[in-house]
């Protein structure tokens, strides 16, 4: 039986489905790029998210304590409580040098057998260049020495000597470990601290200022650091940021891994 549908009206619908077809494609498509826009967005807003955290954490990463300190710190120290040690002194790293950290402590035997067997290995590397050595003066053994804080004045007066008269730190170091006291004891006092330092060659002045205590806050806070930075006893010596595990009893063995790291 024939169509009473007009054939125009057959077309004119046709028309307006492919019309309608169109229209959804179009709209279809501008959703997809809208949508795909919003996703490029989302991910560079993360991106810039991430970036922006890492660069606030990288940043904290490098805070230490010291950083917002603002009691007196002695000339040339780090952040982390350390005092570099180059050819012209303390606070004078040697550029290039391979970096040496020492963490001690005056009264500790231990670090008082670290001087003895590489003290000499110690100036060496520093004065011909080899290395930097910065020491870390901790005051971990206060409670050793009867109340009278031996480990805090001793740290302190190597940190007033490398502040003020920067060539004469390590002789100064060594001469403290030369008289070192005895663990359980009052430890020297103030007096025979700044003789030691004058026949070391420090000057009187210098000498006669050791006991006003100026960078005993100081030490508190890098001894409080070290232990942040995970340093648990002393002597630690790290080389290049490592910690070294070596057998610096071993006459030779220290000098030895620095210069090979060299």
């Amino acid at each position: 039986m024939a169509s009473n549908t007009p054939k125009s009206t057959r077309e004119e619908r046709r028309e307006a489905a492919r019309l309608e077809a169109a229209r959804l494609r179009e709209q279809a498509a501008k959703r997809e790029k809208r949508n795909r826009g919003i996703l490029i967005g989302a991910v560079v807003l993360v991106v810039a998210l991430i970036a922006t955290a890492g660069f606030f954490i990288f940043q904290a990463a490098g805070r230490t304590l010291l950083s917002d300190f603002e009691g007196e710190v002695p000339a040339g120290s780090n952040l982390h409580g350390g005092i570099p040690i180059g050819a012209e002194g303390a606070g004078s790293p040697n550029e290039g040098a391979v970096e040496v950290d020492v963490y001690l402590d005056f009264l500790c035997p231990y670090c008082g057998q670290f001087e003895e067997v590489n003290g000499a290995d110690v100036a060496t590397l520093v004065g011909d260049g080899t290395a930097t050595v910065t020491y870390h003066p901790l005051a971990n053994l206060d409670h050793l020495s009867a109340e009278t804080m031996y480990s805090t004045r001793a740290a302190n007066a190597f940190a007033t000597v490398a502040s003020d008269e920067p060539a004469m730190a390590l002789p100064f170091a060594e001469a403290l470990f030369a008289n070192q006291p005895a663990e359980g004891g009052p430890g020297l006092t103030d007096d025979e601290i700044a003789a030691i330092a004058v026949e070391a060659g420090v000057s009187q002045e210098v000498a006669d200022s050791l006991a006003a205590g100026t960078y005993t806050e100081w030490v508190r806070v890098a001894t409080e650091q070290s232990q942040r930075d995970g340093v648990g006893g002393t002597p630690t010596i790290h080389i290049d940021g490592q910690d070294w595990s070596g057998n610096w009893t071993n006459p030779g063995e220290f000098m030895t891994a620095v210069t090979d790291a060299a």
